[in-house]
């Protein structure tokens, strides 16, 4: 039998590590919270259970592909809101998920629904089936499903669910889409730079060599720019990917991890931009899981989890410590210095009013808003920026050229 490592809170918030021997995952889960413990954290330490499960996991049923990578957000937010209709007409839990099974394309969502089908026909609970596939259902939906499976409004619960990830995707589409014209323009850009370095100039150089000048000194750099350009033009890719390889390996250290995403948050505009992005993402999935009835300790570590950033998990991890010693959440927030006085006097007016989760909505809603005013005066600003950098660099080609153009021409009217 193997064995979980786990870690919980018991009734007065006090932090337990253990281990408990079970058949299944869920199974150790339940023994805990027979224990009354609620768990935070749970690995499987032996290795037999490993060996049943790939074998099982290897045998493919009926209407299962072979899938690689994961699930779109687009794809689980259609699916949610198709669920969440079915069950709102007052459909049961498993004809409606058989009816998404029955028209969802190939893919991991759907060879994930037909194991939920099957787990929830054998009489598995449907936040334990989701549970099974981490990579279709992350912890925030399973507890959600969860707690509307406990207080028995599942249909209220996937409508909730749908919308905070319609508004989600939504945000990232916007962001996504603001940044298309910019990259657009670089990438013209960079082909039209890469034209005049490798056929342009060169036909120059060999006009200027005929002719046997003496080239000012701007003039040979751009050549000599233009020679490396031609021979080495296979390097540059390489830059970026260097850059990218080196936050990665800095990145797998704790220190550094924390040091990049605190240097991103520094950077002017930009840095401003991740941070309400941040923010206005997590307000709104912790209101939405305390709309949910999810506990609020579950609640936070979930959050923690799905914020994308150490400096912003940190901060979180201080409103985790806090609220486990019976203080509040207003308070790290106002020290951690990451939000505006305004979200932290909403989120204290929420916790004394009881409304917490109204709160933390307007806060998300505010900060939707500034992220969309920031990102077209990001872009209001990109394009003048561009148009003078574009421009800086194709009058120093030209001037470049054109000065050893001018000094022969002068020559040959003498």
């Amino acid at each position: 039998m193997p064995t979980f490592k786990y870690e919980a809170m018991d009734t007065s918030g006090g932090e337990v590590k253990d281990s408990v021997d079970a058949m299944s995952e869920d199974e150790a889960q339940q023994k805990i919270r027979q224990m009354g413990y609620f768990v935070t954290k749970i690995t499987e330490v032996a290795g037999s259970a490993k060996k049943g499960k790939g074998k099982k996991a290897g045998k493919r049923k009926k209407g299962q592909t072979f899938t690689i990578g994961g699930v779109s957000s687009k794809m689980l937010c259609t699916f949610t809101r198709q669920f969440s209709t079915l069950q709102d007409a007052g459909l049961p839990v498993l004809r409606s998920l058989r009816i998404l099974e029955g028209q969802m394309k190939p893919g991991v969502l759907k060879n994930a629904l037909i194991d939920v089908v099957d787990d929830v026909e054998s009489g598995s609970t449907l936040s334990e089936a989701f549970a099974k596939h981490p990579k279709c259902f992350d912890r925030l939906y399973v507890n959600m499903v969860k707690a509307g499976e406990a207080g028995g409004a599942l249909e209220v619960i996937l409508k909730r669910l749908a919308d905070f990830k319609e508004k989600s995707q939504s945000l990232k589409r916007r962001i996504t889409g603001a940044m298309v014209y910019p990259v657009v323009v670089i990438l013209t850009a960079v082909a039209i730079l890469t034209f005049i370095m490798l056929y342009i100039i060169p036909k120059f150089e060999k006009i200027f060599k005929d002719f046997n000048m003496k080239l000012p000194d701007l003039t040979e750099m751009l050549m000599a720019t233009s020679r490396w350009f031609a021979k080495y033009w296979y390097t540059l890719p390489l830059f970026p990917l260097c850059w990218w390889l080196m936050i990665k390996l800095i990145r797998l250290n704790r220190t550094g991890n924390y040091a990049i995403d605190r240097i991103y948050l520094w950077i002017p505009i930009v840095g401003k931009l991740i941070e309400k992005t941040i923010v206005a993402r997590t307000m709104r999935t912790l209101g939405t899981l305390v709309a949910s009835g999810v506990p609020i300790l579950e609640a936070l570590s979930i959050v923690r989890e799905t914020c994308t950033n150490a400096v912003f998990e940190r901060m979180y991890q201080r409103v985790y410590e806090s609220i486990r010693e019976g203080d509040t959440i207003s308070q790290p927030l106002k020290e951690s210095r990451l939000v505006d006085d305004m979200v932290v006097n909403m989120v204290d007016v929420g916790e004394e009013t009881g409304d917490l989760d109204t709160m933390l909505y307007k806060v998300a809603d505010v900060y939707d808003e500034e992220v969309d005013v920031m990102v077209e005066s990001l872009i209001s600003l990109l394009e003048p920026l561009m148009i003078v950098v574009l421009g800086f660099i194709i009058g120093t080609i030209v001037i470049a050229l054109f000065m050893p153009l001018i000094k022969l021409l002068e020559g040959l009217s003498k």
